[in-house]
């Protein structure tokens, strides 16, 4: 197959740069500095082993692709970017192409599917990052990351079993899942500690945040109605695949949105996250203050170009006692 893999950022990088070391043809959609440097001087994947130099077809939009029969599109920009992603996809790309949402949140898959009649998703624990133009950084010692693969909204089918082989020959752990949302709404669990990472001081006050933001989100789904594996299924999928590098000291201190803050993009997905909770919560009638106040912050923080890791969780924390 030949992957396009729209969004060559942490992720998109890591996932492609590991594809085009194991044989697969890859074309990179990137922009700015970032697909300048990747021009002049290939993509840099940063591994345990030490940097890697990767000589990888890259295009500026969906229009400079090459679109062949066997092309797989993995979308893998930030769930605010999904609607610009496939307004370009949608003038270029030939309607029957598959698309994958390999991305956080659980939203992207219907916006996809409003498009494209073929969507399938990636469930992601890879655990990478992106601040240098150029490169990207596989921020797993060991695996590159643990991926389960599906159609959207259910089932599996002999492409989402040859993408889980491909992402296995490339070094990944891949499964190909029969109800990948599931998977998929488990993660957003643990997603709700980014936004908690990128925005507030790192302090057992935090912690507690984090804690409170993801039992509002376990009772929200479960108000909703909404199935997903349990946490001790996925952290026994994870086993000990995934082992951090030791540069970075936590999971939401890298997370993608720490990331976004950092870097001064100026927007962040805590929308498609935090916002989601808040969301089936007003849907369904659950309080979210937690929720609410994380989506709040990181999306100040994210507007004011802030530093991350800047605000004291311990007033709101002292304000809602009691009452989560």
């Amino acid at each position: 197959m030949h992957y396009v893999i729209y969004g060559a950022g942490a992720v998109g990088g890591v996932i492609g740069g590991n594809l085009h070391r194991a044989g697969s043809r890859v074309t990179l959609v990137a922009r700015g500095a970032h697909l300048e440097a990747i021009r002049e001087r290939g993509l840099v994947l940063d591994t345990e082993a030490g940097p890697l130099t990767l000589d990888v077809d890259t295009a500026a939009n969906a229009g400079e692709v090459e679109w062949t029969e066997d092309t797989v599109v993995m979308l893998c920009v930030k769930s605010q970017q999904t609607a610009a992603a496939l307004e370009d996809l949608q003038r270029h790309a030939p309607p029957s192409t598959p698309v994958v949402a390999v991305q956080n949140g659980v939203a992207n898959e219907a916006t996809i599917l409003r498009v494209f009649p073929r969507v399938y998703s990636i469930c992601l624990v890879p655990p990478a990052s992106h601040l240098e133009p150029g490169v990207v950084v596989q921020d797993s010692a060991t695996a590159p990351g643990v991926l389960e693969v599906g159609r959207y909204p259910g089932g599996s089918d002999e492409l989402a079993v040859a993408m889980a082989g491909d992402l296995e020959a490339a070094g990944f752990v891949a499964s190909a899942r029969e109800q990948v949302m599931a998977w998929k709404y488990r993660k957003l669990i643990a997603n709700l500690g980014n936004g908690v990472g990128a925005s507030f001081v790192d302090d057992e006050s935090a912690v507690e945040l984090t804690r409170l933001a993801r039992l509002e989100g376990e009772s929200v789904l479960a108000a909703a109605g909404i199935q997903l594996v349990s946490a001790q299924d996925d952290l026994d999928r994870r086993g000990d695949h995934i082992a951090r590098r030791g540069h970075r000291k936590s999971a939401a201190a890298g997370s993608s949105t720490w990331q976004s803050i950092s870097r001064g993009v100026g927007n962040v997905e805590i929308d498609y996250l935090s916002g989601e909770i808040v969301m089936l919560g007003r849907l369904h009638g659950v309080p979210t203050p937690v929720n609410e106040h994380v989506q709040q912050t990181t999306s100040r923080l994210a507007r004011e170009r802030l530093a991350p890791g800047s605000v004291d969780a311990a007033p709101f924390l002292a304000s809602v006692s009691g009452a989560v």
